[in-house]
């Protein structure tokens, strides 16, 4: 990795291995998730798979977390963040956009910090820790670090698999993508705030 490294440094493409360097990062941190393994007859916990956190959930610092946020052009984009910190007192958290080109930080309220699941829902004894099919959610677009709408077109089968996800995209004439893969990690439950208008 170094001498690659060491040769695009010196080709002028440092851009190229820091986005590189980054997806890979997310790809390894969704493959090493742990996997939530319970006894018989015990439920999966909050932010297991699909199950959404409790209500007064307060992410840790450090986490990675789908945040909306407001572009300099007014629009809104859900983007993957890391929690600097959370004030209990304004009821806001801190977060630092994970994407190295954008490097922003944003002050926002709980309400627009979502996280994201802790553990993987295994397929095989936790089905019902998954989005089913056709579910509408939020998904971290392959190559990206923002979330976008989708559905889940195919559920994994095993815990080593990813959700097939149809995203939403108006250039194709059913008005969604071909089907992409998404790591449990990165699927989340849409929030009621973000449905188009």
């Amino acid at each position: 990795m170094y001498i690659f490294y060491e040769q695009a440094k010196n080709s002028g493409n440092k851009e190229t291995i820091r986005r590189g360097a980054l997806m890979k990062m997310l790809q390894n941190s969704a493959q090493t998730l742990p996997l939530w393994i319970g006894g018989p007859g015990e439920k999966p916990p909050p932010l297991c798979g699909a199950v959404p956190p409790e209500i007064n959930y307060i992410g840790k610092i450090g986490d990675m977390v789908a945040c909306l946020v407001r572009a300099v052009e007014g629009e809104e984009n859900w983007i993957l963040a890391e929690i600097v910190n959370f004030n209990a007192t304004t009821n806001k958290y801190e977060v630092d956009d994970i994407d190295e080109e954008q490097k922003e930080r944003h002050t926002l309220s709980k309400r627009r910090v979502y996280p994201l699941p802790l553990m993987r829902a295994n397929p095989e004894t936790n089905p019902e820790a998954l989005y089913s099919k056709g579910s509408i959610v939020m998904a971290l677009y392959p190559q990206t670090t923002c979330f976008y709408k989708g559905v889940i077109n195919q559920l994994p089968t095993l815990a080593t698999e990813e959700y097939e996800v149809l995203f939403e995209d108006p250039s194709y004439a059913d008005g969604y993508s071909p089907p992409l893969m998404v790591a449990q990690r990165y699927v989340i439950q849409i929030k009621e705030s973000i449905k188009k208008k």
